[in-house]
């Protein structure tokens, strides 16, 4: 079983954040693109901000406390139109896939979650990635919604705390 440790997303972890967002293989299942420089750095100071403004909740570097080895990114949002809710969100680098980081991180996330006063959680996957959603089935998310979100195929998942 993988030991993580989470640590909140560092102006001076652009690089790592980059690797898995620029990555066509990782971003398949999200926006179905890798992310080009400039997009990125625009969406990573947005990051920052986010994580600037809550203890908690935010956008996480993770890595394997065994290896050292930087595994993905893991990420509680606050939905901003309803503060008892939250998006849960990982992503990892793909030599990692298969390993139980997703299943380790999701558990670690709602633990986190559990230390605020979200009493929702959402995902939102790729109907077609089936590995994210057993990690999110098997801890306790029902589907809500199969269909297009933003533009792309998508299934929303909830879990109330």
């Amino acid at each position: 079983m993988p030991k993580l440790k989470l640590v909140k997303f560092q102006i001076y972890d652009f690089e790592d954040y980059f690797s898995l967002v620029s990555d066509k293989q990782v971003m398949a299942q999200i926006t179905e693109r890798a992310i080009p420089l400039e997009e990125a750095q625009v969406n990573y100071e947005k990051l920052l901000m986010r994580n600037s403004k809550h203890e908690i909740l935010g956008s996480y570097k993770i890595h394997d406390t065994n290896t050292s080895e930087f595994v993905g990114l893991g990420h509680l949002t606050w939905n901003e139109d309803c503060k008892k809710e939250a998006e849960i969100g990982y992503m990892l680098v793909p030599k990692h896939w298969g390993k139980r980081y997703g299943t380790e991180i999701a558990k670690e996330l709602l633990h986190l979650a559990k230390q605020t006063d979200i009493k929702r959680l959402t995902a939102t996957i790729d109907p077609q990635n089936k590995a994210s959603r057993k990690i999110l089935i098997n801890l306790a998310f029902t589907s809500e919604k199969i269909g297009e979100i933003d533009g792309l195929p998508g299934e929303i998942l909830s879990k109330s705390l």
